[in-house]
């Protein structure tokens, strides 16, 4: 760490951001470019702005800061607060928590936060569009269903849904190709080579490429598995304790259910998944749990492509052992 470097912690909300420097400077700011103005006027090209990933409200600082080539690290949330935890700290205020991440910011390795690209920004926002047309679809062919078992349904009640429904679908339709055109930008070839995976559909594939930057965001398959939330967390210890192995899930739930429906067909018509899926089922254990191996396995092989830049075949493992 350079000594030179001014650390600001900043804790932001909606419609504020508290900052506390390294110096021990409180300052509080309005969430607007106005505020954005005023906190840039106490930087230089010495400072380091480190906030927590909250939602969206982080974006537009985090974006101005780069933009005015001030050094950004966005931090995950869970690690902060197990930070705080670790210092024993007993109070909880907005400045309090600026206080506590300058700390975390001065005493834990960071990383330059990079942000997306114009393109980028709108096929993440397209995705969260299609996630919600997704589950009003789901909320209404349910609604269709309850309706349709009464012994007398309404005609115009079901009518209703059904053409709710169908304009759901439409729109749905058009935001998903507006997303595909958009990733074909930036991302044809990798899209089509992992396309080439079997078990791997369209919007998998693009869901994958989006969210992991054309998989620039990542240094290993392991990184991406976590991502996903798909690594195994072991609960042990001394002899007592000995829980049962389960998913961290601490990662993109959209990802991980996507994967888990392509693992049913990854385990009969992919190779590496088939085995994977049979050497464990064979040994008693469950299904599920064969399951989710093929979903990491999926994600190496797609890691593994992306990386490598060759499409799907039966002796990747032996071929890219670097990568798997």
């Amino acid at each position: 760490m350079d000594k030179s470097t001014k650390f600001f912690g900043i804790d932001i909300s909606k419609n504020t951001f508290d900052v506390m420097d390294s110096s021990g400077n409180y300052s509080k700011f309005d969430n607007n470019t106005k505020g954005f103005v005023q906190f840039l006027k106490l930087l230089d090209p010495a400072s380091h702005c480190v906030m927590e990933a909250t939602g969206y409200y982080h974006y537009q600082l985090a974006y101005f800061l780069v933009d005015n080539s001030i050094l950004v690290s966005v931090e995950n949330p869970l690690s902060i607060k197990r930070f705080i935890q670790m210092k024993l700290s007993r109070i909880k205020t907005d400045k309090s928590d600026a206080k506590m991440i300058c700390w975390y910011a001065q005493e834990q390795p960071l990383k330059a936060w990079v942000g997306y690209s114009k393109n980028q920004m709108e096929s993440l926002q397209l995705i969260r569009l299609l996630d919600t047309y997704t589950k009003q679809s789901t909320a209404l062919q349910n609604k269709v269903q309850a309706e349709q078992t009464l012994g007398n349904p309404s005609k115009v009640v079901v009518s209703s849904l059904k053409r709710s429904l169908k304009n759901n679908l439409k729109e749905a339709n058009l935001v998903e190709q507006k997303l595909l055109e958009l990733v074909k930008i930036d991302y044809q070839e990798v899209l089509t080579k992992l396309e080439s995976i079997p078990g791997i559909g369209r919007k998998t594939a693009m869901m994958l490429v989006v969210l992991t930057d054309g998989f620039n965001r990542f240094e290993s398959s392991s990184q991406l598995c976590s991502f996903c939330g798909l690594t195994p967390v072991i609960r042990q210890s001394g002899s007592s304790v000995k829980g049962r192995v389960r998913i961290s899930k601490i990662g993109n739930s959209k990802l991980r259910n996507l994967l888990f429906m392509c693992s049913f067909t990854a385990c009969k018509c992919n190779p590496g998944c088939a085995a994977i899926y049979n050497r464990i089922t064979q040994k008693g254990k469950s299904k599920k749990l064969a399951l989710i191996a093929v979903c990491n396995k999926l994600l190496r092989q797609s890691f593994a492509i992306a990386k490598s830049g060759v499409e799907f075949n039966k002796e990747y493992k032996s071929a890219m052992p670097k990568f798997i």
